[in-house]
């Protein structure tokens, strides 16, 4: 059985092909509304996947700490990168 079409606006990122990403960009929700609506269908896609599970582990939370960590390095990186000792010669 031949998979159905799908159409370009339902298509996942990972689907999309090089040349296609343009149109598809354009037909992604912009608005305040739209980003929030992605935001919480990309959390609740998450929470399902890693956290809600019936044989859990520490790994979802695990990568939700590291990515919060290597944020905030990334945050601080100009701060702590002038506070090295220098060799001054």
């Amino acid at each position: 059985m031949a998979d159905r079409i799908v159409p370009l606006g339902e298509k996942r990122l990972m689907d999309v092909k090089l040349g296609e990403l343009g149109s598809w960009l354009g037909k992604r929700d912009f608005t305040p509304n739209g980003v929030l609506a992605s935001i919480r269908n990309g959390h609740d896609r998450y929470y399902n996947k890693y956290i809600n599970v019936k044989k859990g582990g520490i790994g979802g939370v695990a990568m939700l700490l590291v990515g919060y960590v290597a944020l905030s390095y990334m945050w601080e990186y100009d701060h702590l990168k002038h506070d090295r000792w220098r060799k001054y010669h």
